[in-house]
């Protein structure tokens, strides 16, 4: 079994850190164009990006986690390649993932005034670890504005809502209580929508729950590989 994750929007595979060392033979992987690489439009894009990854790679039963953006791209697979998956670990995400118009704005601005992305990172990641907090800000830096602006469109065009009931895959869903952003009851949906899917609510936790609740999370990951 190959557990994966993959990051959200603007993010990098480093955040990921306390899953990747307590996981044994993890991966965590870094999207195209963060900062290597050109940037993906779409997820049904990354999804493919990702199954000729795990193709070269020669990875079976395959394990995917995402965080938000990178959740929508688990879900993804799981419609477009089930073949290759053992399960599904959405964080933070949801089968629709709406972004606010003014949040885009925004971002595009920032493309022409990097600076401005400081406002958007400022209370983000005030509960993680602040060596891993200080990892992200930098990495967000590297991958500049226009990757998040690119995944943050990316996540306002995906929508699979009518298409969950289809997936047929293990599936785990893991959200914050406090997530503003992708909110418990996006999780709640999704697995109301596929048979045999369950919900872990993280206390305290909000959209980043992963990297400030790493202990919960990941008891809560190990729990759904044993029963595969």
């Amino acid at each position: 079994m190959q557990l994966i994750f993959i990051h959200g929007s603007g993010g990098c595979k480093e955040s990921w850190k306390f899953q990747t060392d307590y996981f044994s033979g993890s991966e965590a992987i870094n999207l195209p164009g963060h900062p290597d690489g050109d940037l993906l439009p779409t997820i049904p894009e990354n999804s493919a990006w990702l199954h000729k990854y795990i193709q070269e790679k020669g990875y079976r039963d395959v394990v995917l986690a995402g965080h938000s953006l990178g959740g929508g791209i688990a879900l993804q697979y799981a419609l477009d390649y089930p073949e290759n998956l053992a399960g599904v670990i959405p964080v933070g995400s949801g089968g629709r993932l709406r972004v606010h118009p003014d949040f885009i704005k925004n971002l595009e601005k920032a493309v022409t005034e990097p600076s401005l992305m400081e406002e958007f990172s400022r209370n983000t990641y005030d509960l993680v670890a602040p060596d891993l907090a200080g990892i992200i800000k930098e990495r967000a830096v590297e991958n500049t504005p226009a990757a998040f602006l690119n995944d943050m469109k990316a996540c306002n065009q995906f929508d699979v809502m009518d298409r969950l009931e289809s997936i047929k895959l293990p599936l785990l869903a893991i959200v914050g209580d406090r997530d503003v952003m992708t909110p418990p009851k996006y999780s709640s949906f999704m697995v109301d929508k596929i048979e045999g899917a369950r919900t872990v609510v993280i206390p305290d936790g909000t959209h980043f729950a992963y990297a400030e609740k790493p202990d919960e999370v990941n008891q809560a990951i190990e729990a759904f590989l044993q029963t595969l």
